[in-house]
């Protein structure tokens, strides 16, 4: 049985984990017959954005302890994270994702990505686990394994100016639908469109359980290594 780390940056769409993709892959994860633990970075949230008006809010929310709502409390610090305990890896998408895990809302292709989160790819990486990058997630990988030269392919949809961004820090952009996940066998990083195309949750969820499906296939290769 595959044993998946999944890596979350808050509670919502605006400044957290999309609750939507976050929940799908635990699902698919589970129907897939994998086990999981969720993680998430025991820092303070970028900022706090109200989800009805759309308005940045006062105040300072952490991400681990937002988190731990999707994970109904089951959660630990993302630093505790080794890749030897998993066999895959997993980030759904959010804006946290481009706000908590990097900087990239921001910053764009200039960006730079949290470093216990870039340890922690790296580890998965270097370990040749398979990863899994939903939604905006995917610019994290690119700007990780930007500089190595060998440009690993990853899709954030077709959006062309995020596809502009991802390609400028090194990496190969495919355009892909929603319901379709893009794999690069060498690098063993899967990732999908998700809520970068949308429209509903339907459609999301077809990509997220491909690209699920890719990730368990890809972690049950590496345990077969190990027997």
């Amino acid at each position: 049985m595959s044993r998946v780390a999944v890596v979350m940056a808050g509670c919502g769409a605006m400044d957290g984990t999309e609750i939507h993709e976050a929940t799908l892959t635990l699902l698919y994860l589970d129907e897939l017959g994998a086990e999981y633990q969720c993680y998430a970075p025991d820092k303070p949230q970028h900022h706090i954005i109200d989800h009805a008006k759309g308005e940045e809010l006062a105040g300072e929310r952490n991400c681990l302890v937002e988190a731990a709502r999707i994970a109904r409390g089951e959660i630990l610090p993302l630093s505790e994270l080794v890749a030897s305990d998993y066999d895959a890896l997993v980030f759904p998408g959010g804006f946290g994702a481009a706000k908590n895990l990097c900087d990239f809302a921001f910053k764009g292709a200039g960006c730079t990505v949290d470093s216990d989160v870039e340890s922690v790819i790296l580890d998965f990486h270097n370990s040749g686990k398979a990863m899994a990058f939903i939604c905006i997630a995917p610019v994290i990988a690119a700007k990780v394994f930007g500089d190595d030269g060998k440009k690993v392919k990853l899709t954030i949809g077709s959006d062309a100016a995020t596809a502009e961004a991802v390609e400028k820090m090194g990496a190969q952009h495919v355009i892909a639908q929603v319901d379709e996940a893009v794999v690069d066998e060498e690098y063993r990083v899967v990732s999908t469109p998700a809520y970068m195309l949308g429209p509903t949750i339907k459609h999301v969820g077809k990509g997220i359980r491909k690209a699920m499906e890719e990730t368990v296939r890809l972690a049950g290769q590496q345990e077969s290594l190990k027997s």
